[in-house]
């Protein structure tokens, strides 16, 4: 059956805990030295109008890793830069290619695409949900800190894309979330509402960072300044200063508590040196498990 990864809500709890469980055998293998070859024979093209280098390197080697081939093709490369209809591109692509892995600004497209296209079309990140982003960090924290239903998990800083499917992982795998956001710079009220009504757990809104990691068990932080929001950056750095994650905010949380960022970092904004480089800043095995998470994502969405 034809499946596509455009939002966290697109899975169920059973298909969460799944590729979570698998991205871990993935890298156990990887670990081992263990070649595999599920994918062999396919291709996926990375259609990406938003630039990255985490995002595409990691699916690049996973697909790769699969026994797969890549096409890779920037935004000015494809019809997302002209006057073609998506639908039209997402028929075309689709005979070309496996899977389309999509990177861009609005979520509109995303949808259009996987509406007309007969083959799998993964979210690599809009500016309303970033899915693969929250499937890797969850694994993550499941290796640094156990079940998430045992955990508090806290988000300082602005109520973006990541916060978004942060609130969306709560709400199906039934975890604690708390989030503090700068007013004005709050996550999707539609997403936040459906996320408290539906969760097992609570899902809270707060202004204070002290009080969001006060008995957090993960810290989440990320750039205060989002691709497309250049203009706004001054304001920005001013709005959000006092959401800064460094060694005084961090005094307010447990002393188990871990951090976390995404990248790219901006060093002296959202997190200081300090905190980004030391042991409690899980940041770079994040990095590393976006490669695993990919795996498994296409591993079961190109591969059956």
């Amino acid at each position: 059956m034809l499946r596509h990864l455009r939002a966290i809500e697109d899975c169920t709890r059973e298909e969460l805990d799944g590729f979570i469980e698998r991205a871990l055998e993935l890298k156990k293998e990887h670990k081992a030295g263990v070649r595999h070859s599920q994918l062999v024979g396919k291709t996926i093209g990375l259609i990406f109008e938003k630039p990255s280098t985490r995002t595409r390197v990691s699916f690049e080697s996973a697909m790769y890793g699969l026994g797969g081939q890549v096409i890779f093709l920037s935004g000015r490369d494809t019809q997302l830069a002209r006057s073609e209809p998506l639908k039209d591109m997402a028929r075309v692509m689709a005979r070309y290619v496996d899977g389309m892995v999509v990177r861009t600004f609005g979520q509109e497209v995303v949808e259009e695409l996987a509406r007309y296209s007969s083959v799998p079309v993964i979210n690599a990140l809009t500016d309303l949900h970033h899915p693969c982003q929250i499937m890797s960090d969850l694994m993550t924290v499941i290796e640094k800190k156990g079940p998430l239903e045992n955990l508090k998990i806290a988000w300082v800083g602005d109520g973006n894309n990541v916060a978004n499917s942060w609130i969306q992982a709560a709400e199906i795998l039934g975890f604690e979330l708390i989030l503090a956001c700068p007013e004005g710079y709050d996550p999707n009220p539609e997403i936040l509402k459906k996320g408290r009504s539906n969760g097992a757990k609570p899902i809270v809104l707060v202004r204070s960072p002290e009080q969001a990691v006060a008995e957090a068990d993960v810290i989440n932080v990320d750039v205060w300044t989002s691709m497309g929001q250049e203009g706004e950056e001054d304001r920005r750095l001013a709005v959000f200063r006092g959401f800064q994650m460094n060694d005084a905010l961090l005094a307010h949380a447990p002393d188990a508590a871990i951090v976390m960022h995404c990248l790219p970092a901006h060093r002296g904004e959202e997190i200081t040196e300090e905190v980004l480089e030391s042991e409690r800043c899980v940041a770079f095995d994040q990095a590393e498990n976006k490669m695993h998470m990919h795996k498994a994502i296409l591993e079961k969405l190109i591969g059956g």
